[in-house]
């Protein structure tokens, strides 16, 4: 098996097709594998192979994916979390198929669609960097090891997305006008409540409260919401109201008018370092899937990782990935549990 040979997870969507031909162009002979999660969608990934003229193979994840992601999903909402199952999913689910998948057919690389780079870094260890253009998706591989890095290719690192789209047009890919799939693959309906709701016992409704513990009116259970919420509360007031707190021990919503959200410093658990980090140094930390960032200082400290943010960020959310960065390089990430706002320790 040559040494250009790679596992590429073809998901049936139009970025992992593009990455395909991208890599049969660069010289790799390429091993397209589906992931099974009982929800269909075969069919768009194995014609995508025989356009190309790839093997294809497929592979049933739907235990993995409920053992390691979808209860975990579950647990955390039912605990006032917001979860992140991508993210979760990337390390313990989805890259580990692929490896599986390379070491039967002796291919060294696994390949997807997802928008980042592999870099060197210091003393030409690989690093895990931000895509060229803003549709970088470096956030949701922040969990992998770094002894993955050197066996990974991202093609579409270095293009934005409405090239890769057009790309596929050009390329004559039957998944050219197929549209981008936003929600979470195992609730492709977006509805995370009801999907909650249907696989058993969930919160009941429960009290929405001030901060003075004054009831507001009722929440319809706290997996309904995430702290900064503002939409869907339908409770009057003077001032529009967002979630503060979740209280899962009490069934409680805290409601305020939005000033105590901003924290001046974040911590957590999970420690994933990606390149070298010194504890006390200058990073820029992103507290969600979002483009927004925020400088902050790093501190590894027995109790786990803890950044202190040097200019507040709004509703830093339990459940949720902190990822640090330096420059476009991703230094490492950390599972949210608690942050100060402003005004308190």
């Amino acid at each position: 098996m040559g040494t250009k040979a790679v596992v590429l997870g073809l998901s049936g969507g139009v970025d992992s097709a593009v990455a395909a031909r991208l890599l049969l162009e660069a010289g790799y002979t390429v091993y397209g594998h589906w992931l099974d999660i009982g929800l269909g969608g075969r069919e768009d990934a194995q014609s995508v192979a025989e356009a190309l003229g790839i093997p294809f193979s497929t592979g049933d994840i739907r235990r993995e994916l409920e053992r390691e992601v979808m209860a975990p999903f579950q647990a955390d909402y039912l605990a006032g979390r917001t979860p992140i199952p991508c993210a979760r999913c990337n390390p313990t689910v989805k890259f580990p198929a692929f490896f599986r998948r390379a070491e039967e057919v002796g291919a060294p690389f696994v390949a997807t669609g997802h928008y980042a780079r592999i870099r060197p870094g210091a003393g030409g260890a690989p690093t895990l960097c931000r895509g060229a253009h803003a549709n970088d998706q470096v956030y949701l591989l922040a969990r992998l090891p770094q002894a993955w890095l050197g066996q990974l290719v991202f093609p579409l690192g270095d293009y934005p997305k409405a090239q890769v789209r057009q790309l596929a047009r050009d390329f004559g890919l039957p998944v050219a006008e197929k549209p981008d799939s936003m929600e979470i693959c195992f609730i492709p309906q977006g509805d995370y409540a009801a999907w909650l709701e249907d696989r058993g016992a969930v919160p009941p409704p429960g009290p929405f409260v001030d901060r003075g513990g004054k009831v507001l009116g009722t929440h319809k259970g706290i997996h309904h919401y995430t702290i900064g919420q503002r939409r869907g509360l339908g409770i009057p007031a003077e001032h529009r109201l967002f979630v503060s707190e979740i209280r899962p021990e009490e069934n409680t919503v805290v409601l305020s008018d939005g000033t105590d959200l901003m924290a001046h410093a974040v911590w957590g658990e999970g420690w994933n370092p990606l390149a070298p980090l010194e504890s006390g140094e200058g990073v820029t930390l992103r507290l969600r899937h979002s483009k927004t960032e925020t400088p902050a200082r790093f501190l590894l400290t027995p109790d786990g990782p803890r950044a202190e943010l040097l200019a507040p960020a709004r509703a830093p959310t339990p459940g949720q990935l902190a990822v640090l960065y330096r420059g476009d390089t991703v230094l490492g990430s950390f599972w949210i549990t608690g942050a100060a706002r402003l005004g308190s320790p």
